[in-house]
Parts: structure tokens; C-alpha cells; sequence
């Protein structure tokens, strides 16, 4: 019998810690899990039996498997969908592609009400790495340090380079919000574990080279995809067959041609792992850099419907200043310690 990679104990310790811990859940609470009919239900039912323990009303809805994420999966989504998202208090969604950006989503924000992480593909033995035995208030003086540092480094130049060729410059645009140690006010989060950095995308020039995509399900190539970009993108060479699927998947997310780069990352989860077969965990490993493209929000046609690309092991400069060298955090230095001393836990 082969090894699974995580044993009951540390998946329902994990379960209740994002639940218990990390989403604040209180007694009858209504919580809604949303799953599709490739998810690892493993993964799911851990969650809602730890739900029945803090006392909990739990629903699981399982819908088909989604051909889009977001804005374009509308479409494809139910009423039921819909009101479920409105009526319940904690939502954590497992589907993948995924429900979040679409408009049943925005529709329940705007009610005041949902907080929710998006668990996506993580399935069982990526919850136990990303929400299981680790100091999280350790993990979250590196997030919030490092989300600090690239917020006031609005209107730097950056420059992102790796071993494989990518070699891109921009200059850093309006930051988001950065993630909070506790998801306990309405909204929807993603796991802890990254940083995301979003680029003026007009500025955006020189060539990123992937080795896995995320167009229509996640993929990791076996002949890594260049694309080249000078503003917008200007052509994708490489990649095997999955580069006319993701040349498609941009021109869906685009107003018109294949669109830009929206935002660039860079992942320091110290327990992450590249797999290969969970886009949510692989962009949070040490120095793994989530490229999303298309058309920004804030422009007409924008949304959360763009394709991603992950980038490993990436160099980062600041004004020309070496702050990430090979995935590994060398600047400030209290950053760079707390990094190292997050490695090691």
C-alpha cells in the first residue's frame, strides 16, 4: 500500500486551526464549504467535522467542476451558489478553478457579512503544510514585515531575474492590503505564506520564463513558457502544448490581445512544497514568484478571471538593490533574520 502523505491527527489539527484560529469561528455559526466533484474531500470533510466540534451549522455544496475561474465562471453558477454565499458566515472555498471574483461573491461582500479563505486545490497534505504544526504568529511577523516593505516601495523600479532566463523590470504600482493574522472582519483571504506585488503594467518590460501555468486546470510543464512583454504582452513561445491553451486563456481575461502582467509575487511559506499539483501551495514556496496576467481590475473587462504562472527560484531588486537572492530574503536585515529564523522552525 503506498504511504499517504499526511495522517488523520495532523489533518484535523490543521482543520481546526484554520477554522478555530485563523477564521475566529464561533458557536453556531453558519459555515459553507464549497467543493467541486474533483476536489479532495478528505480535505473537506476534515473541515466540517472540525465545524461540528466548535458547535457550528455546517452546509457542503459540491457543484461540477468549473471551466473558468471568477468573473467567467458566471455562467456556469447556480442560484443556490449564490444564496449559499449570502446566508453563511464563514465560507471556505475548495473548487478549483475557483468561485472567488465571480459575482456571486461580490454579491455576498458587499453584504457585510462572509469572511472566507480560498483553500482551492490545496487538498489534504497542503492544508496539514500551510495551516498545520507551525508557529503562525512567526510566520506572520515575515508577512507582515514583507507586505510593509513592498508597500513602501511604491514607485520603485524592480527587477525580477532567474537561472532560467526570466528577466523583467517595472515599477511598482499601488499595493493591496496586506493579509491580516486573523481573518475575524468580513472579507475574503488566501493562505498566509506570500506577498504580492503589483506592477504599473504599463511599465512592465523584458520576459518571464514559467514552469507551470494555470489556464484552464494547473499544469507543471515540461518545456517552460517564455513570454515576452514590453507593456503589454507580446508573444508566448515555449511551454509544449499547453502554450495555445494559455495563449487562449489570456485572450479570454484580456479587453483585447493577450493583455499584461497584473501582479508578481514572492512565496517564503516555510513548510510549502512544489508538487506540481497544487497551484495554491506551489506559489508559496521559498522564492516561488505567481505571475498573473490580463487586464487589471481597475480597467474595463478586468477582473478576477485572469491565468497565472508560477516562476521559481527568482531573484528580486529594489532600485537596484539585491533584496531576494535565489528565493532567499538577504534585505533588510531584520527581515532577512525573521526570514531565516521562520526556515528553520
Amino acid at each position: 500500500m503506498m504511504k499517504r502523505e499526511f495522517d488523520s491527527t495532523s489533518l484535523a489539527q490543521a482543520a481546526d486551526f484554520l477554522l478555530s484560529d485563523y477564521l475566529r469561528l464561533s458557536p453556531n455559526e453558519e459555515v459553507l464549504l464549497t467543493a467541486d466533484l474533483c476536489t479532495d474531500m478528505t480535505a473537506v470533510l476534515a473541515v466540517a467535522q472540525a465545524a461540528r466540534v466548535h458547535g457550528a451549522k455546517v452546509c457542503i455544496l459540491t457543484i461540477p467542476q468549473l471551466p473558468y475561474q471568477g468573473k467567467l465562471a458566471d455562467p456556469h453558477l447556480t442560484e443556490a451558489v449564490s444564496a449559499g454565499l449570502k446566508s453563511c458566515d464563514v465560507w471556505v472555498d475548495f473548487t478549483f478553478p475557483y468561485i472567488s471574483g465571480s459575482a456571486a461573491h461580490a454579491e455576498a461582500l458587499s453584504q457585510g457579512r462572509m469572511r472566507s479563505v480560498n483553500i482551492l486545490d490545496l487538498g489534504a497534505d497542503g492544508l496539514i503544510r500551510l495551516f498545520g504544526d507551525l508557529d503562525f504568529d512567526r510566520l506572520f511577523s515575515v508577512q507582515t514585515r514583507l507586505d510593509s516593505f513592498i508597500a513602501a516601495a511604491e514607485g520603485k523600479r524592480c527587477r525580477v531575474v532567474n537561472d532560467q532566463g526570466t528577466d523583467v523590470t517595472f515599477v511598482l504600482g499601488k499595493p493591496k492590503a496586506g493579509k491580516l493574522r486573523r481573518q475575524s472582519v468580513p472579507g475574503t483571504t488566501s493562505p498566509p505564506g506570500s506577498t504580492v506585488m503589483i506592477p504599473d503594467p504599463a511599465s512592465v518590460k523584458g520576459k518571464v520564463v514559467v514552469n507551470a501555468v494555470f489556464h484552464e486546470w494547473y499544469a507543471r510543464l515540461d518545456e517552460p513558457l517564455t513570454i515576452d512583454v514590453d507593456g503589454p504582452i507580446r508573444s508566448v513561445a515555449g511551454g509544449g502544448s499547453h502554450r495555445k491553451v494559455f495563449e487562449a486563456a489570456l485572450r479570454r481575461a484580456s479587453a483585447g490581445g493577450l493583455g499584461s502582467i497584473i501582479h508578481f509575487s514572492h512565496g517564503f511559506h516555510p513548510r510549502a512544497r512544489f508538487t506540481g499539483k497544487s497551484f495554491n501551495e506551489d506559489i508559496r514556496v521559498r522564492g516561488s514568484d505567481a505571475i498573473g496576467f490580463g487586464t487589471p481590475w481597475w480597467e474595463e473587462g478586468g477582473g478576477e478571471n485572469h491565468p497565472d504562472a508560477v516562476c521559481i527560484e527568482h531573484s528580486v531588486y529594489v532600485d537596484e538593490v539585491l533584496v531576494i537572492d535565489h528565493g532567499v530574503l538577504i534585505v533588510p536585515d531584520e527581515l532577512s533574520e525573521a526570514d531565516e529564523i521562520l526556515a528553520r522552525s
